[in-house]
């Protein structure tokens, strides 16, 4: 690291470690979901600064800890005894301790155990403060492409079931979305949940988001009726963890017809006004939908 890199570094930590740690508070800290580069200087220092982590699997967590020299001792916070631990986190704030809850990657308490002891902490009256960080959803979003500003809805259906009548079900209630859909699953079960997927929307499109932020991450989206051949094309496209996205169903093209004397002043008024300003008043002028007026404004604005 340069000097300069050093220096900086140095600055970072001080003004991290100068902020608000208060005592008697769960800090909920999100981890990396592979780079372990991805973790933020913010986090760091909630680890540091707590009594105690409540880990989902303190083995997944030790070498991160180790790659930052953190010390802090952890206990056991996971699906079998999040009761048990809820109650000694809660037993450990009131003793004014600071606890962090890590999960093994990604967000506590968003389909990982951790909402639980969440929502024990906070009917105590304590405080909860999320340190935000690495999401495999809003990563598999990212690389995607999947939605636009000007239609960012997606929905986030966690794992899918393990049994394919369940899993069938499962999928044609969360398909029935008009967003994309965005899924956890593993690698011995991509084939059966692609076959499924395939057989309920034939004519939609998936994206494969694999191995997020590690070396061999890859990102690839094609038909439904083109994925089973995709992933046995190349038996690495069957290995690491997935996060599958359905696409949304393909809308049907509505041509917007406005007629001649309407389109021709409205071209008008895009050359002295913005889109935006030139849509309002075609709306109010003409009391046809702003959608409308708004896809032909896209259609034509030069």
């Amino acid at each position: 690291m340069t000097e300069q890199g050093l220096q900086t570094w140095q600055r970072l930590q001080e003004r991290i470690q100068s902020q608000s740690w208060p005592q008697h508070t769960l800090y909920v800290v999100a981890t990396p979901i592979g780079n372990l580069g991805d973790f933020s200087l913010r986090a760091w220092q909630a680890l540091l600064q707590c009594d105690v982590i409540a880990a989902e699997d303190t083995r997944s967590t030790r070498p991160l800890l180790e790659a930052w020299g953190i010390q802090t001792p952890m206990m056991a916070a996971h699906r079998h005894n999040e009761a048990q631990a809820a109650e000694q986190i809660v037993s450990r704030l009131e003793q004014g301790e600071r606890v962090a809850l890590v999960s093994d990657a990604g967000a506590p308490a968003v389909s990982d155990p951790g909402a639980r002891i969440v929502r024990a902490v906070r009917a105590a009256g304590y405080k909860v403060v999320a340190i935000p960080g690495a999401s495999a959803v809003i990563t598999a979003l990212m690389a995607s492409g999947v939605t636009t500003d000007e239609n960012p809805a997606f929905v986030f259906a966690g794992f899918t079931p393990h049994k394919s009548m369940a899993r069938r079900k499962w999928l044609h209630q969360w398909g029935m979305s008009a967003a994309p859909v965005v899924m956890f699953e593993s690698p011995h079960r991509i084939q059966a949940a692609i076959k499924d997927m395939a057989d309920l929307f034939a004519d939609r499109q998936v994206t494969f988001a694999r191995e997020l932020t590690k070396r061999f991450e890859q990102v690839h989206t094609c038909d439904l009726s083109e994925a089973l051949d995709w992933l046995q094309s190349d038996s690495h496209h069957e290995q690491g963890e997935f996060v599958l996205i359905l696409h949304a169903a393909p809308q049907a093209e509505t041509e917007v017809e406005l007629d001649a004397e309407t389109q021709k002043w409205l071209l008008a008024l895009l050359e002295q006004v913005s889109a935006r300003d030139a849509v309002k008043i075609a709306v109010k002028a003409t009391g046809l939908s702003r959608d409308m007026i708004y896809e032909w404004v896209l259609a034509h604005k030069s």
